[in-house]
């Protein structure tokens, strides 16, 4: 009798280890292609994302799938621009902010907001907020810990065929207790109308370039790049070595800048050509609800940030 209990004992054992065993092959030794949002993600490009309740495992940055069964309508779902990189949940580690664009083959183009979040062995993919439907997205910025989408609109009263150009801000907050993300509500005071801001509203102080391959360029004298935008056409600009000054032109939200003149001093180390040589690519312009003026260069390339 006893001997039959162990035989049986050891029996079960068996058994469990090999269900163990295989269990444990099953959801930790995958392929590569079962990537789990919010798992095991390598890369921001090669992850999945859940939008409207179905998963989207990229490639590449890409991912598609068939509306329907036998469907030759599919939707696209893509990284837009470059990821931005930085600390998000300080924990000394770079996390990324990411814009994702899905175009479902008919009813408009969506953005989404997402970040990953850098775990020892890749990036934690949180949920996706929606940004909007047929807005332009401009900029990424990291402030205090929290991801700011910034994007341009049209106005209530613009037509669909009018180019968006009233700027708009999304705060994303990444709550460490849930590991989601949600959209932070600024207090009131901070905000402005940017439907009442004008070129000539202030002096301008260059904040940051940012650059579509994922560049960045900010002034290492805060504050030692400037630029007015005069009532007859002239702009007047400061920088790090010299004043500058030429003529501009502006036709709704279209701006750009002329021959500039500068004075001749020479300062080893100054940003100056690399300022200026951003401001004759500038052909656009919108402001956000940050108070900022948003210059966007040529062919979509980058966008210089003033406040």
């Amino acid at each position: 009798m006893k001997k039959i209990f162990l035989i049986l004992m050891y029996g079960i054992t068996f058994c469990f280890l090999v269900v163990f065993v295989a269990g444990f092959y099953k959801f930790n030794m995958t392929d590569g292609n079962d990537i789990i949002p919010g798992i095991n993600a390598p890369d921001v490009r090669n992850s999945s994302y859940a939008i409207g309740g179905q998963t989207f495992t990229l490639v590449n940055g890409k991912a598609e799938k068939e509306i329907s069964p036998n469907s030759a309508s599919k939707q696209t779902v893509l990284i837009f621009g470059e990821p931005v990189y930085g600390d998000l949940n300080a924990d000394g580690k770079n996390d990324a902010a990411i814009v994702l664009e899905s175009i479902d083959g008919g009813s408009g183009t969506f953005y989404y907001a997402a970040l990953a979040i850098a775990s020892g062995t890749g990036y934690i993919i949180t949920n996706t907020l929606l940004i909007g439907d047929r807005i332009t997205p401009q900029t990424i910025e990291l402030r205090d810990g929290r991801a700011v989408y910034n994007y341009a609109v049209r106005k209530a009263t613009e037509t669909m065929i009018t180019e968006p150009s009233a700027g708009k801000s999304l705060w994303v907050h990444y709550d460490l207790k849930t590991g989601e993300i949600g959209e932070l509500i600024k207090d009131f005071e901070e905000e402005v109308n940017p439907a009442q801001m004008t070129l000539g509203m202030k002096k301008w102080s260059w904040i940051q370039t940012k650059m579509n391959d994922g560049t960045a360029t900010t002034p290492k004298k805060k504050g030692s790049f400037t630029i007015v935008f005069n009532q007859n056409k002239t702009v007047s600009i400061g920088t790090d070595c010299n004043s500058m000054g030429g003529a501009y032109t502006q036709n709704g939200n279209k701006v750009a800048f002329g021959s500039l003149v500068s004075t001749m001093m020479f300062c080893d180390g100054s940003q100056e050509a690399e300022f200026s040589g951003k401001l004759s690519d500038v052909r656009s312009y919108l402001f956000t609800s940050k108070g900022e003026l948003i210059l966007e260069t040529k062919m979509d390339s980058g966008t210089m940030i003033f406040r």
